[in-house]
């Protein structure tokens, strides 16, 4: 512990760059195709890359706690030189693994793309670089968190694999050396890599040796791993908590859409019931999630989720909301950056409407530059900082906009370039112009200490339904 504060005193920082390429049948992991097939081999290198992703959030989590710098850049391999076809690659990378820094390989051997990418670390003003692969599956967040503490001693840190190789090198200075008259791809790699450490006097530690899995006979590695428990599964990176009352007609689609979009070993979803009296209960337990009962009411159901959330970071998600494409990552890069203390994402509705797009720019612009988003916007915040505020206050209505208030207090509220998808039930029912119209009239009544419980009513909901966005949704109410 003290040496991550020393990190965090001394303003050291540290970068993570992960060498991968995308999963296309023909062109990840060619030395399985004989075993797996084109499309098997792809497959399989998909998963580990997905799996050494979980591990780098765990890291990322492990970083937030301490309160250490971490950057994290993914670097891919390209099929070809232009810029277009790096920019083609960029896409697909940021459609399958979400909102990361990509950058490009060059096109040369290993130990230029290699060179390459530290020397962008440092030129950056980076003090320690790790660099891995995704073909280890014994490589864990605890191990990365290792090799950053011994770079405060040594000048390089080896991560050495069973085929010669390694499988994680960290340096605290730029060495191009280490990276030229290299055989790569052979059992000699890492055995030049520590004689050519040596002549350069290089104070050297060492990791613990690990197999990769590049051959048909390393098959029975990754099995081995599969069959294992991951360390990243005994504690999610993120506590999805869901307020439900008689959701039975979007609830699946919520949750569906949160196993699909996101790695299982980083994710619990906690749906906290408020009485329903149809099948959402029912329907939440056969797919697997945690359901729980509390008084009904928002915040009180949000706050009982808290309660029972195993994650170091909550994430309150309404009902009829559905989350973007890979969105950990991005509540990860949101609250690691600087005197950040809470986030949410943009708001989109799903409507065709075009005066819908312009309640959509507009609750855009006044939660990004007042720092204001609503419930509607899957409000995250560290959970510890949720606890020390006490959680949401037992308010019938605005418990969201009062708990953003006390965060404004503590820190920046920062907000995702990407959006959560909202339901358009409210406007469609009511109209823009009346729903627009209540919304801004609750919110002037309560800045005037107009009673919580006379808002909820003059909102148009039972006292229980919570305050929804300035284009809301009610999406914890009967109707």
């Amino acid at each position: 512990m003290m040496k991550w504060l020393h990190f965090w005193e001394s303003g050291m920082s540290r970068r993570l760059l992960l060498f991968t390429r995308y999963p296309e049948p023909g062109m990840a992991k060619t030395r399985l195709i004989p075993a797996l097939g084109a499309a098997g081999a792809a497959d399989l290198h998909r998963q580990m890359v997905e799996q050494t992703l979980a591990e780098i959030q765990r890291l990322q989590i492990q970083s937030l706690e301490l309160e250490a710098q971490l950057s994290v850049e993914i670097w891919f391999a390209s099929r070809g030189n232009s810029a277009e076809e790096a920019a083609q690659t960029q896409n697909q990378m940021r459609n399958w693994l979400g909102d990361w820094c990509y950058r490009a390989q060059p096109q040369a051997d290993l130990g230029t793309r290699l060179s390459v990418a530290n020397q962008a670390a440092f030129d950056a003003g980076m003090q320690q670089v790790i660099t891995v692969g995704s073909d280890c599956p014994g490589l864990r967040a605890e191990l990365m968190q290792q090799a950053f503490e011994l770079l405060e001693q040594h000048d390089l840190v080896l991560g050495p694999a069973q085929d010669g190789g390694y499988y994680l090198i960290g340096l605290r200075r730029c060495c191009p050396e280490l990276f030229c008259n290299i055989t790569w791809s052979s059992e000699w790699v890492l055995q030049q890599t520590v004689e050519i450490a040596t002549r350069l006097r290089l104070s050297t530690a060492y990791l613990p040796t690990l197999a990769d899995v590049d051959r048909p006979e390393d098959l029975a590695v990754w099995q081995a791993n599969r069959l294992s428990q991951a360390p990243s599964a005994s504690k999610p990176a993120i506590s999805v908590i869901i307020p439900v009352l008689n959701e039975a007609n979007g609830i699946e689609r919520v949750i569906q859409a949160l196993q699909t979009q996101t790695l299982q070993t980083s994710l619990e979803v906690i749906v906290v019931d408020g009485g329903s009296c149809d099948e959402t209960v029912a329907l939440a337990s056969a797919l697997g999630v945690q359901v729980i009962l509390a008084e009904q009411g928002r915040a009180a159901q949000m706050n009982a989720g808290a309660k029972v959330a195993a994650a170091e970071i909550l994430l309150f998600l309404h009902a009829d909301s559905i989350l973007p494409p890979q969105f950990v990552a991005s509540v990860q890069q949101v609250l690691a950056q600087p005197n950040t203390i809470a986030g949410a994402f943009e708001l989109r509705i799903a409507a065709p409407e075009p005066s819908l797009r312009w309640i959509e720019r507009g609750v855009n612009w006044r939660s990004r530059w007042l720092q204001l988003p609503y419930g509607d916007q899957a409000i995250f915040l560290k959970a510890k900082t949720f606890r020390q505020l006490g959680g949401f206050a037992q308010l019938p209505i605005m418990e969201d906009f009062e708990l953003v208030r006390r965060l404004q207090k503590l820190g920046k509220i920062a907000i995702a370039p990407c959006a959560v998808t909202t339901s358009a039930r409210r406007w469609q029912k009511l109209g823009m112009v009346k729903t627009t119209a209540i919304n801004q009239l609750v919110i002037l009544a309560y800045f005037l200490g107009v009673p919580p419980a006379h808002l909820a009513r003059w909102y148009g909901s039972p006292a229980q339904t919570p305050m929804a966005h300035t284009p809301a949704t009610p999406k914890n109410s009967q109707s």
